[in-house]
């Protein structure tokens, strides 16, 4: 994809712009419902889950109990926020798009309304699927919120059904990635809400 594809309004380092905490919900609370169900049936209970681009709150089911939870996110006020998170990371992967964990860490990985901000989606989907376990499930869940000044410029130019196909797309070429569905999870009366699915590719 051409680089143009990634600019965005605002290229100021994305240090500055997290620096303030936003303890806000970025999508209503019947899509929030939604994501929730989406973990209670692709994450594995028991099982250690990395929270890629997480803040204050995870979504996660609460009745269900993991291994450990792990977020990688922007603000460090926002992370030692969320009651889930065992432990938790500061990390801008538009500036390093490597995730700072070793091999085979994780079970599985979630990104709740964050894909829209990558610079370099490919190289972190690529290095996602180095940190998690062979068959671990992924789930990428979007809606058509965000701060406009940071989402890439090709968000920008799709619609619902471009921005599911784009995310797929991401998986596909990062080559870490099997078993690849889109989901319209959008609830009554609630935010679209979609969500890209996968499972780590086994090791060869």
């Amino acid at each position: 994809m051409p680089n143009i594809a990634f600019k965005r309004v605002d290229s100021s380092p994305d240090s500055r712009f997290y620096e303030e905490p936003r303890f806000v919900a970025h999508i209503n609370d019947a899509a929030i419902a939604a994501v929730t169900d989406l973990y209670r049936a692709y994450l594995p209970p028991g099982g250690v889950i990395l929270d890629l681009m997480s803040s204050w709150i995870s979504h996660l089911p609460p009745e269900v109990a993991y291994g450990a939870v792990a977020g990688l996110g922007m603000n460090a006020a926002e992370l030692a926020e969320n009651p889930r998170l065992e432990t938790y990371v500061v990390h801008d992967l538009n500036e390093t798009p490597e995730v700072p964990f070793a091999d085979a860490t994780f079970d599985a990985a979630m990104i709740c309304v964050s894909v829209q901000y990558l610079t370099q989606p490919i190289a972190v989907m690529r290095d996602l699927a180095r940190v998690t376990r062979p068959a671990a499930p992924l789930v990428i869940t979007f809606s058509n919120r965000c701060f406009p000044t940071k989402a890439v410029a090709l968000w920008h130019a799709l619609g619902d059904d471009g921005h599911a196909g784009l995310v797929a797309s991401y998986l596909r070429e990062s080559r870490g990635w099997v078993d690849i569905e889109i989901l319209d999870r959008t609830p009554r009366g609630g935010d679209v809400l979609r969500a890209v699915v996968a499972k780590r590719a086994p090791l060869v």
